[in-house]
C-alpha cells in the first residue's frame, strides 16, 4: 500500500539519500508546518515563514513500515538539539514528525518516550498533526545527485559525516 510520511530532520539535502537506501520510493524536499503558501527556500532559511525544512517520503508500506522510517529518522538526527541540527540552526532546521494518522502519532510518541527514558533527558522533537507540505524548488530535489561535491562538503562541514 502506497503511503506518505513527513519528517523535519534539519537540512533536507542531508537526509534525502538515507531513506532511498532503505527502500523508500521517493523523497521530496519541501517545507511544512507554516502558514505562508508556497514559501521560498530563501524565506524559510531566513526564518520568515514558520516552516521547517521537511522531507515527504512516498513508500510502499509492504516493503518498509513506518516503524522502520522512525528508526532511520532517529539514527540520523540529534533529537536533543532544540536549536536545529548540526551547524544548521534556527526554527526551520528544528525537528518535527508530522503525523497523518493516530497510528503514526502513537508510534512516534512511543518512540520519543522510549528515547527520553533511555537517555534521561527531554527530546526536542515536535510531534504535530500534518498541516501542509510545499515542494521545494527543483534545485533542492536530489541535491546529492546534482551536486555531489557540494553535497559531500555539506555533510563534512555540517558534522553529519566525520
Amino acid at each position: 500500500m502506497r503511503k506518505e510520511a513527513y519528517f523535519a530532520g534539519g537540512c533536507f539535502w542531508c537526509v534525502t539519500p538515507i531513506y532511498k537506501m532503505y527502500g523508500v520510493d521517493e523523497v521530496i524536499c519541501g517545507y511544512a508546518g507554516g502558514d505562508e503558501e508556497n514559501p521560498s527556500y530563501a524565506d524559510v532559511k531566513a526564518q520568515k515563514t514558520g516552516h521547517r525544512e521537511t522531507i515527504k517520503l512516498c513508500y510502499d508500506s509492504e516493503k518498509v513500515g513506518y516503524d522502520r522510517l522512525l528508526d532511520i529518522y532517529f539514527a540520523n538526527v540529534d533529537p536533543f538539539d532544540g536549536e536545529g541540527q548540526f551547524i544548521d540552526k534556527g526554527f526551520s532546521y528544528t525537528l518535527a514528525i508530522f503525523y497523518t494518522s493516530e497510528e503514526e502519532k502513537e508510534m512516534a510518541s512511543k518512540r520519543i518516550a522510549e528515547l527520553e527514558e533511555k537517555e534521561g533527558k527531554k527530546a526536542e522533537v515536535a510531534l504535530l498533526p500534518y498541516k501542509n507540505f510545499f515542494e521545494a524548488e527543483e534545485e533542492h530535489q536530489d541535491y546529492y545527485l546534482k551536486n555531489p561535491e557540494a553535497f559531500e562538503k555539506e555533510l563534512r562541514e555540517s558534522g553529519r559525516k566525520k
